[in-house]
């Protein structure tokens, strides 16, 4: 069985001839096609949208691919017939045209259909003669669905399409009732649950399966936030057995007053459809009478708006402002005043650690002669589609001198996406936590500490290629991640590598390198670039990669999808929640330009595929106990570029991946979260919050996370900047490369999904304890930094490390780093513990195994574990 069809380059005999007819094909569909009727509003309406297919050839060609906007990728169906696919615009569209982008596999006999429920379908062009190439078709028909469904094939293989486009108009006049529910993958809350298996997200998940139910009392209470002011015309209630008798539909601004809009006493159970009016941000089922002995059920909770269900956001554009801190260069500048403007940013920056300034600082393809120190809050990229559009004959450095040599606090800065030629032949990065390093090509070696050799205390690597040697120096702890490079040279604690190219041999702990030859499953970090064909700014998505190593780019440009900036609503810095969250609503993805922002409300993502990419450092900052960002158990949502400080009220999270109770498999598309960076506390206001980051979504890949409760600073410890847990993992299969959580008060890390793995872990326990009754896990003498719950059946880790400090009161002591079940699915590789200056203790590294870090024994390894 092959894997793709067969290319006509690839076919022996009949290669000349194939390609041939194909272009004769493609060019007959381009000109015999006949014209369509120009429409001002008629526009694309099914890119990014959600597809589903009879079938589908492979895991490589997905149903997505098809309305991805990327014609370098495609669906492909069995071999066999009928076979269709289908796509949701979302709401009702007029549609009057589709182009069909087949490859070599067409359709010869083939209908499009329309259907407003998905079901009932009615067919508005059909043919049996289908010539295959790019087929532009006059249709008219409405409907929210649109499928092409074959009847009889061209080839021996399936239907395969690059691209299936539909276009036509949304919303007709706007006063009708849509179709969309407006609280699918939205934040639900209710007065109680009965279980932990019927939470309140259950009834806004789109799932008919799965269900809330509440407390066997009256009254109760399903509230759905439907993230701006809407007006309601219909709400649909799916009962479960246990259904109301009296209950009321209400609406709040607020989510505090409330207007009864629908009131019963006789409700009947089963699917009520209500016909209702109503304005409001926030809409309820309340609850006065059950109709059983048993509590409220509902399978689903819709909610459907006026304006056939079209949200507007506000104006995006393909030549966007990005604001007062994105500073672009241009090789046509002056390197006088390029370099000018790079020193006063730094200099402004250089100290700068818990100021508010934030600065991307862009760089054009072309080549520069200039060199950059990359301070606090501050970003350096090229605006290239390759790094190596963007050449800076110079350095990019991260130094110490700030600091008296002290790498250690060298935090939350960024660079990527551009090569550099140090004139000495060697650059330094020398940085800590929050830092990271992408998508660079280094023409030769690379230093990771400080010039002096002073301390330096972790940073991340990806995607990139360094010709000469890497250096690690005095860094303490370091994670690689596919790389290439000439050599690497050094070692500490714990330096891990996955899917790095000319790795060093595995050997633990003397030296402590970790090797994984492949990276799993991986996607790289989204960024912004120029498009030299165009002169437009777009961003680009890489796509998905298993069992890779090296860097994406090396051999061409990796495969991913380039989204136009029209796509993207462009922040300011003073933009609102309510203005982000309307952009998201009306299906926008998010590039929010470098600032602080105060969130009165949480942003929602709730469409498959969004991007929320952050520049410079851009920091988003709860207000009123909100969680900064929640998703829904949507697949391929791409989070990156953010701080998050915690607000003074306390959040029960900061960041929450997918609903509680969250269970789609998301292994073909997972959400991806990168250069994610939290703050509790060291800032000028006093940060608070429960849980800092929850992955609730399966299959999630975090890809260099740091999670921190502060130490220094303003406004810390033990009774002020108070977070009991960094990362809480519910969700099954998620991934982390590059973790490190620090300083929180119970369990850094609490780990309750099966299937999950960490490549590299750094750890430094809280440092303030005030004693040893203040900081007791029961009766165990603190908490373990790293906790895989007892239930866990299958978990592993490699290269993982945890460190203490206990200077408020330093007979303090940890029983042990990791706590684990010790069952033969569990696995943790080359584990270490560390004492620091001897201050304090860690009992055991690993459950009751490895030995006592102590002012005794400051180091302590252990190669496996069981």
């Amino acid at each position: 069985m092959r894997s793709a069809p067969i290319r006509a380059s690839q076919q022996s005999g009949r290669t000349g001839l194939w390609t041939v007819l194909l272009v004769l094909a493609a060019m007959l569909a381009v000109f015999l096609t006949p014209p369509t009727a120009a429409h001002a509003a008629d526009s694309l309406l099914s890119q990014g949208k959600t597809a589903t297919a009879s079938s589908t050839e492979n895991a490589g060609t997905p149903a997505s691919a098809a309305v991805d906007g990327n014609t370098g990728t495609r669906w492909s169906s069995a071999f066999s017939d009928p076979q269709w696919l289908e796509v949701d615009l979302g709401a009702s569209a007029s549609v009057d045209k589709v182009v069909l982008n087949w490859e070599a596999a067409y359709g010869k006999a083939y209908q499009i259909q329309v259907s407003a429920d998905g079901t009932n379908w009615t067919s508005i062009y059909s043919t049996t003669t289908g010539a295959g190439g790019i087929e532009t078709l006059s249709v008219t028909g409405t409907g929210r669905y649109v499928r092409m469904y074959g009847t009889a094939r061209a080839t021996t293989y399936g239907y395969s399409l690059w691209e299936f486009q539909v276009y036509g108009t949304t919303g007709g006049t706007g006063g009708g009732c849509g179709t969309t529910n407006a609280a699918q993958g939205m934040t639900a809350t209710a007065s109680s649950t009965e279980n932990a298996g019927t939470p309140a997200s259950a009834a806004v998940d789109g799932n008919t399966g799965t269900r809330w139910s509440s407390a066997y009392s009256d009254p109760q209470w399903l509230q759905v936030d439907l993230g701006s002011s809407v007006t309601v015309c219909q709400v649909v209630l799916n009962w479960e057995a246990a259904y109301g008798k009296a209950y009321q539909i209400q609406v709040s601004a607020d989510g505090t007053n409330w207007t009864s809009i629908y009131s019963t006493t006789t409700g009947a159970g089963g699917i009520e459809t209500l016909n209702v009016t109503g304005t409001g941000r926030y809409i309820r089922m309340y609850g006065t009478a059950r109709a059983t002995g048993y509590g409220y059920s509902l399978w689903e909770f819709t909610v459907h708006t006026t304006g056939g269900g079209t949200v507007t956001g506000p104006p995006t554009t393909d030549t966007p402002d990005f604001g007062p801190n994105v500073t672009i260069f241009d090789p046509s500048m002056s390197t006088t005043s390029i370099q000018s403007t790079l020193d006063t940013v730094f200099n402004q920056q250089q100290t700068n650690q818990f100021g508010t300034q934030r600065n991307a600082l862009l760089f054009k393809p072309g080549s520069y002669s200039v060199s950059a120190n990359v301070g606090f809050n501050t970003q350096v990229a090229g605006l290239g589609l390759s790094p190596d559009d963007v050449n800076i004959n110079g350095y990019v450095t991260v130094d110490a001198g700030w600091f008296n040599g002290n790498a250690t606090q060298n935090f939350w800065r960024e660079a990527e996406n551009f090569s550099v030629t140090p004139p000495s032949g060697t650059d330094t990065w020398a940085v800590a936590q929050g830092a990271s390093l992408r998508r660079v090509d280094v023409h030769g070696n690379l230093k990771l500490d400080p010039t002096g050799d002073g301390w330096a205390s972790g940073g991340f690597l990806a995607d990139s290629r360094i010709s000469g040697a890497v250096n690690s120096g005095s860094q303490q702890q370091w994670m690689s991640r596919n790389n290439t490079w000439g050599s690497w040279n050094g070692s500490v604690w714990n330096m891990v590598f996955v899917g790095d190219t000319n790795a060093p041999a595995q050997n633990f702990p003397n030296p402590s390198h970790t090797v994984v030859a492949q990276t799993p499953t991986s996607r790289e970090k989204p960024f912004l670039y120029v498009d030299q064909s165009t002169g437009l700014y777009k961003v680009f998505v890489p796509g998905l990669q298993t069992n890779s190593s090296g860097a994406t780019w090396i051999n061409g440009t990796p495969a991913g999808t380039s989204l136009p900036m029209h796509t993207f609503y462009v922040t300011k810095p003073g933009d609102t929640a309510e203005t982000m969250n309307s952009a998201l609503a009306a299906g926008d993805n998010l590039l929010v330009t470098p600032g602080v922002y105060h969130l009165d409300q949480t942003l929602q993502v709730t469409r498959p595929d969004t991007v929320v990419l952050g520049m410079g450092l851009a920091t988003l900052v709860p207000d009123n106990g909100v969680t900064a960002i929640s998703t829904a158990d949507v697949d391929g949502v791409r989070i990156a570029g953010f701080l998050i400080d915690a607000g003074t009220t306390n959040s029960a999270s900061l960041v929450q991946i997918g609903p509680a109770g969250a269970s789609v498999d998301h292994s073909a598309d997972p959400t991806t979260v990168q250069d994610l960076y939290v703050r509790i506390g060291g800032t000028g206001a006093v940060g608070k919050a429960t849980n800092s980051l929850v992955i609730n979504s399966r299959n999630t890949i975090g890809d260099n996370l740091w999670l921190w409760r502060a130490d220094h600073g303003s406004n810390t410890g033990w009774a002020v900047n108070t977070a009991d847990t960094g990362l809480l993992v519910n969700g099954d299969n998620v991934t982390m490369y590059g973790l490190a959580v620090e300083h929180f008060q119970k369990y850094e890390v609490l780990w309750n999904g099966n299937g999950g793995r960490t490549y590299f872990f750094q750890n430094e326990m809280p440092y303030d304890p005030p004693n040893q009754a203040a900081w007791m896990n029961g009766a165990n003498r603190g908490y373990p930094a790293y906790k895989v719950a007892d239930s866990v059946t299958s978990h592993e880790a490699w290269g993982v490390g945890s460190y203490c400090y206990f200077n408020v009161d330093p007979t303090v002591v940890s029983e042990h780093a990791f706590e684990v079940p010790n069952t033969a699915g569990v696995l943790f590789h080359d584990l270490a513990t560390v004492s620091l200056g001897g201050v304090g203790t860690i009992n055991h590294v690993i459950d009751n195994a490895g030995g006592t870090a102590n002012s005794t024994t400051n180091n302590v390894y252990l190669v496996s574990y069981p």
